[in-house]
């Protein structure tokens, strides 16, 4: 897969692919499945870890958001810190769903009535780094729509884990100038190939 090249452009919420930024799929998969990551309350999180699906209260009328990468969604729920996104949770989904997603969406910097239309909503951010510094490549983030929300918890979703623990550890050993200690607890992401078709949708394909 090769990553289009953009100019780095920042904007009040995103930043809307050009030609001289990395953008770039990374994450954790196998051949059948691919990780990606959401921060829930403990009221949706419990549940959903003990079903090992999603399940009420989860909404299964609203878009929900979710990122391949760690670092991230860490970035975002401030390792788990921010309130309603006490717990953190890698939620192994089909291959095969998570392409289908991608194959329905369009990019939130699109014309509004294309957005509004769109079944899943795909945003570009920069990645962070441990200490939340944003870098010089971009990350996805990818909203699964109300029309599409009920396959993914009841059939895309293979496996849930609470990665709370480890996200606490992990930003304790940062907060301690500790960080090189912290390479083997975090997740083994890598370049994530996609149909060539898929990666120029989403403003990957050179």
């Amino acid at each position: 897969m090769s990553a289009q090249r953009t100019r780095l452009v920042r904007q009040t919420r995103h930043s809307e692919p050009t030609r001289h930024t990395s953008y770039e799929i990374r994450a954790d998969f196998d051949d059948r499945s691919i990780v990606v990551y959401q921060a829930y309350s403990a009221s949706i999180a419990g549940p959903a870890l003990d079903a090992q699906r999603f399940v009420p209260p989860f909404s299964f009328g609203r878009m929900t958001w979710i990122k391949p990468s760690f670092l991230w969604l860490m970035h975002r729920s401030n390792w788990g810190r921010k309130s309603g996104q006490e717990r953190i949770l890698a939620v192994r989904i089909t291959r095969e769903g998570w392409e289908k997603a991608l194959a329905r969406a369009v990019l939130t910097t699109s014309e509004p009535e294309a957005v509004a239309r769109a079944e899943v909503h795909v945003q570009w951010d920069p990645e962070r780094s441990l200490r939340g510094a944003a870098l010089n490549h971009y990350s996805i983030q990818v909203g699964v729509g109300r029309a599409l929300v009920r396959e993914f918890a009841e059939e895309w979703v293979i496996g849930i884990t609470d990665l709370t623990p480890t996200a606490h550890r992990i930003a304790e050993q940062v907060r301690s100038g500790r960080a090189d200690r912290t390479k083997a607890l975090l997740p083994g992401e890598k370049a994530y190939p996609l149909p060539t078709d898929i990666a120029r949708r989403i403003a990957v394909a050179a």
